[in-house]
């Protein structure tokens, strides 16, 4: 996977062109921003908040764009704690191929869940992930749960 992405080759870029919501896993929808599941999640309800905005930089986004993600964060927060009672969650954004962005060319920030004894001797010894959850439960669950807002 290519990380320096142009606004058309960009897999932001494309879901929020599309209306097809569970194909691109968007499970909702704000005015400046989205909030979708990762394909390949590290665990069940990792979840991503992209703007709009194809900006590669927190500081080039719009004022009111990084308010609103935010502000998705914060629901993300609640709304997994309440879908999957975690021990805890990793939030966090990749700025630069450096820094670890897959997708260095749109910022996005990973929300996802985390339990005790969740990273085992699969992911170190077999090269392998193990999510007890398909996507398409996943994206039913937090869908509910973002269709309060």
């Amino acid at each position: 996977m290519k990380a320096n992405r142009s606004a058309s080759q960009c897999i932001f870029c494309a879901a929020a062109r599309d209306s097809d919501d569970p194909r691109n896993l968007v499970v909702y929808r704000a005015v400046r921003s989205f909030v979708m599941l990762n394909r390949y999640p590290y665990t069940s309800g990792h979840v991503m908040i992209a703007p709009y905005e194809h900006v590669a930089r927190l500081a080039a986004a719009a004022e009111e764009t990084t308010q609103e993600m935010m502000y998705l964060l914060r629901r993300a927060e609640q709304y997994l704690e309440e879908a999957y009672r975690p021990d805890g969650l990793n939030m966090g954004m990749n700025l630069g191929e450096a820094a670890g962005a897959g997708i260095e060319q749109h910022i996005h920030m990973h929300v996802l869940p985390r339990w005790k004894g969740d990273a085992n001797f699969m992911t170190t010894i077999g090269d392998t992930r193990v999510v007890p959850e398909v996507l398409e439960d996943t994206y039913a669950k937090l869908r509910a749960k973002f269709a309060q807002l």
